[in-house]
């Protein structure tokens, strides 16, 4: 049996990457339908507690979906880097989806944090 293959039987890999999956699609579906393109003032894409009044810094909708577009990179990279791995040693692949999904899940409640704040 070939690395790949054993790679995909396992199945705790194969849930961390059907956890990791899920959320990446839920997480872009919610910030893309979220998005309003017709918006003039923009929206809010970071906050900076220690500038005070000027804590707020305005940006378009295309800084918005590159919150998108990380999450999708995120599950890439983190399974291509886990592939690679998993012929070392099974328990570093672990490591990396589960240190991949918790980016996902800090990068949803961030791009959510930042679309409430409109």
């Amino acid at each position: 049996m070939s690395a790949e293959q054993k790679y995909f039987h396992d199945r705790l890999i194969l849930l961390l990457l059907s956890v990791s999956a899920f959320l990446v699609i839920l997480g872009s579906l919610l910030i893309l339908l979220r998005l309003d393109s017709g918006r003039n003032e923009g929206y809010i894409i970071q906050y900076r507690t220690n500038l005070g009044i000027t804590a707020y810094k305005a940006g378009n909708v295309s800084e918005l979906v590159g919150f998108a577009v990380f999450l999708v990179v995120v599950l890439v990279i983190n399974t291509l880097m886990s592939m690679r791995v998993y012929d070392v040693h099974r328990q570093y692949s672990i490591t990396i989806l589960s240190l991949g999904l918790l980016l996902i899940v800090l990068a949803f409640i961030v791009s959510n944090a930042l679309l409430v704040l409109r």
